[in-house]
């Protein structure tokens, strides 16, 4: 066996899903791909002769294995699609504030022995243990998360996070999202209090400053267990797991971690790391400033990442070795002309490429979590939760 590399591309659709008008009919003509070539003109000659080419047109060569993904996962999100992209089937979530769940996150925290208060009288935002402020996450959807901040100068991250996991268990919002930083006291958190939109009252994060050096952030997923997902299966059977970029914080793992964010720096550590890793290690990258780009609604942008990306393919493809293995797919689309700056619905991209990969088509896929179950069975890991290995496509085993 050889390296094993997720490349995700975050925010790159190729085409709306046929479930949009139900569920999403927002984005019922988003098509991050073709509105981006059809707006900025895109350079991605790397990408289109690995197969992308072959995706969006039906065109062209191909050197990589092909494909696209349909989301198994309500809606379209980063954290969900990474959670689907690990081998989990994420159920569908409920969109609560705290002014409608305060009362029953309490009921749940007093009967585990937790002391629970009121942050500020008469509002839907609470204090736990003198240490943790529960409310609503002000900067995602409405009702769509429930924050956790916690004073790690009071409370050990592993106690908050065990808190959190009691808080999870007491409600069906898509996260519970638990969080801190020593150098931000319970006085700043406190000072940092407010209301969003009427009736969401929570803590302004980055007015508090947690996002600095030294930020410990755990996501919990409503209907996802990390321990069933390939990422944890993978560091269980000895596998060295490398997280680069947003998946320092969406995926579940214990091994190395880098959140960074700047794509040029993203790829030169990933490129040091492989170059210096086991020959069985496994890398979870993420390029995320291509869905900032697209929230952002800057097809410029968007077009500037994904040459970066296409360059650096370019590059370090050839220095591959024979049983290495790369998958670069996305978690979601993005669409930055589609009229809105949120996610958009549509299916997602595979490349599978290696020295042993066929240039094979492997069709439309129902789940991301075939990917999870690929690596797995690449790497000789226990399968996880759900998904469909396609390995045998790949090399006609």
């Amino acid at each position: 066996m050889g390296k094993a590399t997720l490349l995700v591309l975050d925010g790159f659709g190729v085409g709306a899903m046929a479930d949009c008008r139900e569920t999403k009919p927002e984005d019922i003509h988003a098509s991050t791909y073709a509105h981006l070539q059809e707006t900025v003109g895109l350079n991605l000659p790397t990408l289109m002769k690995m197969g992308l080419g072959k995706i969006v047109n039906n065109e062209g060569e191909a050197i990589a294995a092909y494909g696209k993904s349909k989301l198994a996962h309500h809606g379209a999100d980063t954290f969900m699609g990474h959670q689907e992209l690990m081998g989990s089937k994420p159920g569908k979530p409920a969109k609560r504030l705290m002014k409608e769940v305060g009362q029953q996150i309490a009921d749940g925290l007093i009967a585990n022995g937790y002391h629970v208060e009121e942050l500020i009288e008469g509002k839907p935002i609470l204090l736990v243990d003198g240490a943790v402020v529960v409310g609503d996450n002000l900067e995602s959807a409405l009702g769509n998360i429930i924050n956790m901040t916690a004073d790690l100068t009071q409370i050990s991250f592993e106690a908050a996070t065990k808190m959190a996991a009691v808080v999870r268990k007491h409600v069906d919002t898509s996260r519970v999202i638990v969080f801190g930083n020593e150098s931000v006291p319970l006085t700043d958190i406190v000072a940092a209090a407010e209301e969003g939109k009427p009736g969401q009252w929570g803590i302004n994060a980055p007015k508090t400053g947690v996002y600095g050096e030294g930020y410990q952030v755990l996501h919990l997923g409503y209907g996802v267990t990390f321990e069933k997902q390939f990422a944890y299966l993978a560091e269980q059977a000895g596998k060295p797991v490398y997280r680069i970029g947003k998946t320092a914080d969406v995926i579940q793992a214990q091994g190395f971690a880098n959140p960074v964010v700047h794509t040029p720096e993203l790829l030169s550590i990933y490129k040091k790391m492989y170059n210096e890793a086991e020959e069985d290690a496994v890398f979870l990258v993420n390029v995320q400033e291509t869905d900032l780009a697209g929230h952002k609604e800057d097809p410029s942008w968007y077009k500037e990442v994904l040459e970066t990306v296409d360059h650096f393919l370019a590059e370090f493809l050839p220095t591959l070795a024979e049983h290495d293995l790369l998958i670069v797919t996305a978690d979601h689309g993005n669409d930055p002309t589609c009229g809105h700056s949120q996610h958009t619905r549509e299916h997602t991209p595979i490349l599978v490429y290696g020295k042993q990969v066929q240039p094979v088509c492997l069709g439309i896929r129902d789940t991301m979590a075939d990917i999870a179950a690929t690596l797995s069975d690449f790497t000789g890991v226990q399968t996880p939760e759900f998904g469909t290995s396609f390995l045998p496509e790949l090399t006609g085993k």
